[in-house]
This record gives structure tokens, C-alpha cells and sequence, in this order.
């Protein structure tokens, strides 16, 4: 499934890929299931054979997914908590966005937090 994924998504953000300005075109690398199923999940799903009913089983019924250069975070339901899955260096060693020192996803879960903290990085969508 990862490499149908990876293949879909390389594919439809052919040029929608800025590194050199990250944040432009993020609204359009959105991956969003809202009760209803992302058409780039559900290619990658259908090429390997896997229906969305069963992708429905496996997936949260709310999950949006920001894929940007350097940087892919997510947010289940929609007043969770905004979570960085993945970071990457920028070319010349910089982190893409410096992460606050502060509670993870994972204990803000925990500790009852049902939406995100109140100091926001702000994405453009270009």
C-alpha cells in the first residue's frame, strides 16, 4: 500500500511541489477523509486490491493529512490536536519549522486535551 501511495501522491503533486517555499500549495497536498474517502487513498487502496469498506475499518472516519516539503502532520477528528508525523532538514541543515518544547500528541491525548494549544503555526495556502 505505501508504495501505491507514494506513487499516487508523486504523481498529482508532480507540480505542486515547492521545497525552496514549503507552505505554497499545502491546500492542494491535503489529504482529507471526512466520512468520505480521499480519491489518492482510495487509488492507492484500489491498486493493490483493497476496498473502502475496508480502508473505512482501518482508517479513522475523520483524519486530515498536510504533506509538505520537509514536514507531513496530521489531525484525527476535527478539534484534535495537530501532530507533526514526520520532519525532515531543510537544504542547509535548518528544521522546517522549530517545534515548540511542549506536551507531545501522544500525552496531550492522554492528559484529556480535546483541542489543539492555543499558540498556532500558521499555513498558507497559495
Amino acid at each position: 500500500f505505501r508504495e501505491c501511495l507514494q506513487e499516487a501522491m508523486h504523481e498529482h503533486y508532480k507540480h505542486h511541489w515547492f521545497p525552496l517555499v514549503p507552505s505554497k500549495g499545502s491546500g492542494y497536498r491535503c489529504i482529507r477523509i471526512n466520512h468520505k474517502m480521499d480519491p489518492l487513498i482510495g487509488k492507492a487502496a484500489g491498486m493493490i486490491g483493497l476496498s473502502h469498506e475496508r480502508l473505512f475499518q482501518l482508517l479513522p472516519s475523520e483524519l486530515t493529512l498536510w504533506v509538505d516539503p520537509f514536514e507531513v502532520s496530521y489531525r484525527i477528528g476535527e478539534d484534535g490536536s495537530i501532530c507533526v508525523l514526520y520532519e525532515s532538514p531543510q537544504p542547509g541543515g535548518k528544521v522546517a519549522k522549530q517545534l515548540e518544547s511542549r506536551t507531545s500528541c501522544n500525552q496531550e491525548w492522554r492528559i484529556g486535551r480535546s483541542s489543539p494549544s492555543k499558540s498556532y503555526n500558521m499555513m498558507t495556502v497559495s
